[in-house]
């Protein structure tokens, strides 16, 4: 209640039943004080229809005036200076205000800053623009093999990547100085070659099986053979029998949606930790949720749902930079507590397995 009433209570009635009838019928009184048979206390406009209604037949005198004391403050909250000062900072709560990297790695903060601003991800850019965590962290990690994962940290307007190297390893790898051939490491049809070095000896369209020679590392030309190494990758089309077991229940998550709550952080109610600034007026935290469950797979899900997931899991297991192009059921069988099955993939990639030239075919001199 914003409007409040100073009564003042005196005279030759009896006061205490007055007080005790104005408590009785649910009157709201504050700050009551009784000085010499004189009471004073607040009340609000249904407490003054009250006193009006019981004054007289108590005897009692009633002087009443408008309490002021909340006005300094309603007028500050009102004013169009503090509405600007709240306008301010809120609007500048939807724009991206700080960019950090965190790394000990000089050469990777420059490298990524780079790709950020070549991503515009830069400041003064509207939140709601920003890509996702997803796809800004593929853009980072393209065509950088350092980098093993890249993190991210949104607290209100900033924004701080954390870029995680990819561990050095503890095996000193010997440069492979043995010239090569290529040959293939399983059969296939060939799809195309890109090779670095060495001579093609099969072709595109070309049926091969295991242990088929597909690139050359011994160039001849006129009567002069010269060992150069065949090296590069040659991509063919071959099938691959992929039995599974499953099991009929699978438990699985998902991330829920981006929820964000926006709290403000009053001047006064300020820790000190930091300069208090326009950016620091509104708070902003970002929650993502998620949501557990499970389901079972039952027959007619082959397609949707069985077939997608071996996928993955052959892609991610076995083949770096294989195409699925095309699936064929064997089988598939429910039983009670599990599915099992056979798959037939249609996989491109790369065949060619590098195999030593021997000595003796290489040219003395």
């Amino acid at each position: 209640m914003r409007k409040r009433y100073a009564v003042k209570i005196s005279g030759d009635g009896n006061l205490s039943e007055f007080l005790t009838k104005l408590v009785t019928i649910g009157t709201k009184i504050t700050s009551l004080s009784v000085v010499d048979g004189v009471a004073r206390f607040r009340t609000d406009r249904s407490g003054l229809r009250a006193i009006r209604r019981n004054r007289r037949r108590y005897q009692l005198k009633v002087k009443i005036s408008i309490a002021n004391l909340e006005s300094g403050s309603i007028g500050l909250f009102t004013s169009s200076r503090f509405l600007i000062a709240c306008l301010i900072p809120f609007v500048a709560s939807f724009f991206l205000w700080k960019v950090d990297v965190e790394s000990d790695m000089p050469e990777v903060v420059d490298r990524i800053e780079k790709k950020l601003e070549k991503n515009a991800i830069v400041l003064l850019k509207p939140l709601a623009l920003i890509p996702d965590e997803g796809e800004i962290r593929r853009e980072l990690m393209l065509d950088d093999p350092a980098l093993s994962w890249v993190r991210f940290k949104r607290v209100g307007t900033s924004l701080t990547v954390i870029p995680m190297l990819s561990p050095p390893t503890t095996n000193i790898v010997e440069e492979e100085k043995l010239s090569s051939h290529l040959v293939a490491r399983t059969g296939g049809v060939i799809t195309r070659f890109e090779l670095e070095k060495g001579e093609r000896v099969s072709h595109i369209h070309q049926t091969v099986k295991k242990g088929d020679l597909l690139a050359t590392g011994i160039l001849e030309q006129g009567g002069k053979t010269t060992v150069v190494g065949a090296d590069g990758a040659v991509y063919a089309d071959y099938w691959v029998e992929y039995t599974f077991t499953l099991p009929k229940k699978i438990k699985f998550q998902l991330q829920g949606e981006e929820i964000v709550n926006y709290s403000f952080n009053l001047p006064w109610n300020h820790q000190g930790e930091e300069a208090w600034s326009p950016r620091s007026f509104v708070k902003t935290e970002r929650l993502i949720e998620e949501a557990a469950g499970q389901f079972e797979l039952i027959e007619g899900m082959e397609e949707t749902v069985i077939i997608p997931l071996l996928k993955n899991k052959l892609l991610s297991e076995s083949f770096s930079q294989a195409i699925i192009k095309e699936e064929k059921v064997l089988h598939v069988t429910f039983d009670n507590d599990k599915v099992s099955g056979t798959i037939l993939f249609l996989i491109n990639d790369n065949i060619a397995v590098k195999k030593l030239i021997p000595k003796e075919t290489e040219p003395i001199g």
